[in-house]
């Protein structure tokens, strides 16, 4: 382990990218992951509590908290993310079955909520919460137990985009699942870090290389060529493609190796109403505008906000913590 790892504490929904995110914070000597939270995303939360656990087994990670948290964003119905991650969240991967269990306290499970609390105020340094999910169980942490605030380094999500959107037309899927959530914790006062799509689709495996890992003598390597190469679902009547997206892993990437990534001290929002809904709105601009020039402009947080990437950097940096795995 590095000398001084970040303590880290994830938040997952996971489905295929949150599976080799878990591969990377378990490889990584950068990272010293501390929680896992897990929410209702790209599968239902069920689901996402046994993919994690069959992840962590695969990556072969010491005992860590793992606890499952909120079963549907705070307003919104749950939809699920199918079409991109399969009917399991995993694209089909079969994975052993897992003894290993949720987080209890004298045999009784205890929920992400009260799991994440107990974390952070017994950790004897600061930690990072790296969100790779709809933020509902970090909006109900934040409200249920302000104190935890203090606690908190930063908060880095996957998430939102300063530019399009894949849910719509201008949100994100994390953000436009629970954007209430997502408000939240933009204006919780803990510092945030927004690794959107404006990198998130860029750092991309070429697909001879995700063939290769899935012939490697190494069980994690090929089970992260098998997950890279999982094909996405466009819609109805369309082929799967392709993307070699390493898609949350890179938000890690971004937090043992920031340098490869030009970010933005911005105002960002979230729009919660109308066919923008989910919208992540970002201001980039230089000089005021006629909604602040009128008192129109409502108030919003700074967020560093990544806006460009290496993203060969980010490949070779994935696919080499991944191959010190066993």
């Amino acid at each position: 382990m590095a000398a001084n790892p970040t303590k880290v504490l994830l938040d997952v929904d996971t489905g295929v990218d949150d599976a080799l995110a878990l591969l990377f914070a378990v490889a990584h000597p950068a990272i010293d992951l501390v929680g896992v939270s897990c929410v209702a995303g790209n599968a239902a939360l069920p689901q996402v509590i046994q993919n994690t656990l069959r992840v962590l087994d695969a990556a072969g990670c010491p005992a860590v908290p793992v606890a499952g948290g909120a079963h549907r964003p705070l307003l919104n119905p749950s939809r699920d993310a199918s079409h991109v991650h399969g009917a399991d969240g995993l694209g089909g991967i079969v994975l052993p079955e897992t003894s290993r269990e949720t987080y209890r306290i004298d045999g009784a499970a205890v929920g992400a909520i009260e799991m994440m609390r107990r974390v952070l105020m017994v950790s004897d340094g600061p930690v990072t919460i790296v969100a790779l999910a709809p933020q509902t169980n970090l909006a109900l942490l934040l409200r249920a137990h302000p104190e935890v605030a203090e606690k908190i380094e930063r908060v880095l999500f996957m998430g939102g985009s300063a530019s399009v959107g894949n849910a719509t037309a201008v949100a994100e899927f994390n953000v436009w699942h629970d954007p209430e959530a997502a408000a939240i914790v933009l204006d919780s006062g803990v510092p945030t870090f927004m690794y959107g799509l404006d990198v998130f689709n860029r750092v991309a495996v070429p697909l001879q290389k995700a063939v290769e890992l899935q012939s490697s003598g190494r069980a994690a390597e090929r089970l992260a060529g098998e997950l890279i190469s999982h094909r996405m679902g466009v819609g109805a009547g369309r082929e799967p493609v392709y993307t070699g997206l390493i898609g949350d892993a890179g938000a890690l990437c971004a937090l043992v190796d920031p340098g490869a990534l030009r970010t933005a001290l911005l105002p960002v929002y979230v729009e919660l109403a109308g066919s923008t809904r989910g919208q992540t709105v970002v201001d980039r601009r230089v000089f005021p505008g006629e909604d602040s020039m009128h008192g129109l402009r409502g108030t919003a947080g700074l967020t560093e906000v990544a806006l460009e990437v290496d993203a060969d950097r980010y490949v070779d940096l994935f696919l080499g913590t991944i191959a010190t795995l066993a």
